[in-house]
């Protein structure tokens, strides 16, 4: 009836829309790991050891999912490639989350807001699943300075969101 469109309302997986997200995911986690270094080299402030994190994914196939300490647990074969793999693979997936929560669009013509949003609320994936699977407690509760932390995790995650924006700009521009 009428000349009224369609709305589509499944989420779109062609294969350029996948490529975006990857490109989108990728950049914005090379914005997380450069500010990581930057924070290392000029602050000697250590970041997150991504072969504990491996260390921690390669036990799933054992059907161990938690750990009282990871830094205690066997070694994994891999694990530093596992946990670098998964870092990608994760920034990807938050990157499809903006792009499905603002549509591609907002690849178009991105804004701060939306993108630091989630890369804000990424931050409950460590402090909620991550750190106490290994062995960190929630929210870092177990570690020696749970305070620190937290505000660190929640920079990285704050600039993985910069880094979504920062690469949605880069990507509008093309």
């Amino acid at each position: 009836m009428g000349d009224t469109p369609t709305v589509r309302r499944e989420p779109n997986m062609e294969p350029d829309f996948i490529l975006r997200v990857v490109a989108l995911g990728i950049g914005a986690t090379l914005v997380m790991d450069l500010w990581a270094l930057f924070l290392k080299v000029c602050f000697q402030i250590p970041s997150l050891n991504y072969a504990m994190v491996g260390r921690w994914i390669g036990h799933f196939q054992t059907g161990q999912f938690a750990h009282d300490s990871i830094v205690q647990a066997p070694v994994v074969k891999g694990e530093a490639i596992i946990g670098w793999t998964a870092h990608y693979l994760i920034g990807i997936a938050f990157a499809g989350i903006l792009l499905l929560g603002w549509g591609e669009i907002w690849l178009a013509s991105p804004t701060l807001l939306p993108a630091l949003m989630i890369g804000v609320a990424t931050v409950v994936a460590p402090f909620f699943l991550m750190q106490p699977c290994m062995g960190a407690g929630i929210a870092a509760s177990k570690t020696p300075q749970p305070n620190t932390a937290r505000v660190r995790s929640l920079m990285a995650h704050a600039s993985f969101g910069v880094g979504l924006y920062l690469t949605g700009l880069v990507m509008s521009v093309n």
